[in-house]
């Protein structure tokens, strides 16, 4: 049984190595799994390599910017108020009630029992 748990795990020691020499770039030459010749070596630093706007002047928004961002409040706050007063349609809810109706006629019906026997 030692046997077979050691050659296991020697084979999964490989495996794991030579996964991570390929992950690395392997081969030296700059060229890795992930990059091909010609790509910048780092990357700049910049969001969607868009260099930030002169000190003292902000971006100016592109024109789907707007409506995008509209929409999205929109759409939580419809959701957020629709979702809150949606109605309870559980089964749970639906039995609660019918117990709470039974508990009722039960009780209506001990009084009447009750107003019965004392006359």
């Amino acid at each position: 049984m030692r046997a077979i748990s050691t050659a296991v795990g020697g084979m999964l020691r490989a495996r794991l190595r030579a996964a991570s020499r390929a992950r690395g770039g392997g081969g030296g030459d700059g060229a890795g799994r992930w990059t091909t010749p010609g790509h910048e070596e780092r990357p700049k630093g910049y969001l969607f390599n868009r260099p930030p706007p002169p000190p003292g002047e902000s971006r100016k928004w592109e024109d789907w910017e707007l409506p995008c961002y509209v929409t999205s409040f929109l759409t939580v706050v419809i959701l957020g108020v629709g979702l809150n007063a949606k109605p309870d349609l559980t089964l749970e809810t639906w039995a609660h009630q019918k117990a709470l109706e039974r508990l009722q006629q039960q009780e209506l019906a001990a009084a009447s029992a009750g107003d019965a026997d004392a006359e």
